[in-house]
């Protein structure tokens, strides 16, 4: 029983890090979302009209990157929202008010988001100095702090129901992980946010290169949870499928 606990059937739908995908179904809640994500991105673009000059082609080109790296981060908002229903496809009440209200920020994201990296890549239209420039950094933080404690509420919601979902001992393991993952992904945005506002406002903008520390928490908490996961498995087959008959 405990090597059919901690390993899965070998023909169940199962992710690379070994959680069972319960929500591969297309439900009218992932189709809100993915309207609201597509409106979301819609507000990222440069320019809806196309150009009819080259000074407005120019000046689209010239807002290439910084819209790319507003993509790509919410693309990653995305992709955790996307793994997420993927793993365990929860519908209950608590997810869908916790999933409504991280669209909402998600919304409201978007706009601070824009403004920093227009800024950044020295933007004509937008130019932010000083206290400007504090304000959009501690948006950009409070934001991003919110949508990742909002994705730790959803991990403990789902664990909050691990007995109906019946999840294992790795899957359980893995959801805890995730909950502080999310939780200390959070936290590095509080961190910004408080940086800037002490911080002397020429300076506010720099303070964002602590987002940097992000990935290296999501490296170290991925290799901690690959290794219990391992560890688990090998307990798993030590025990041999004779032994686990017998229990």
């Amino acid at each position: 029983m405990l090597r059919q606990a901690l390993l899965h059937n070998e023909h169940e739908p199962v992710d690379n890090d070994g959680f069972r995908l319960r929500g591969l179904g297309f439900s009218r809640l992932d189709a809100f979302s993915d309207v609201v994500f597509g409106f979301a991105l819609t507000l990222l673009v440069v320019s809806l009209e196309v150009p009819k000059n080259y000074e407005e082609l120019h000046h689209l080109w010239s807002g290439f990157l910084p819209f790319g790296i507003s993509f790509l981060l919410l693309m990653l908002v995305w992709y955790g929202h996307y793994t997420y229903f993927r793993r365990f496809g929860t519908h209950d009440p608590g997810t869908v008010w916790l999933n409504g209200l991280l669209l909402f920020v998600v919304l409201f994201y978007v706009y601070p988001l824009k403004f920093l990296f227009l800024s950044s890549f020295g933007q004509n239209e937008v130019v932010m100095t000083g206290t400007n420039m504090r304000e959009v950094v501690q948006l950009f933080s409070a934001g991003l702090a919110t949508i990742y404690f909002l994705f730790s509420a959803l991990y403990a919601n789902a664990y909050r129901q691990r007995e109906k979902l019946a999840l294992t001992p790795v899957e359980r393991m893995l959801t805890r992980n995730f909950i502080v993952e999310e939780a200390g992904t959070g936290s590095v945005g509080i961190m910004v946010c408080v940086l800037a506002a002490i911080a002397s406002p020429d300076k506010a903008g720099a303070t964002c290169l602590l987002f940097l520390v992000i990935s290296v928490w999501k490296s170290f908490m991925g290799a901690r949870s690959g290794r219990i996961a391992r560890r688990m498995a090998e307990q798993a087959n030590a025990i041999g499928p004779d032994a686990s008959a017998a229990l």
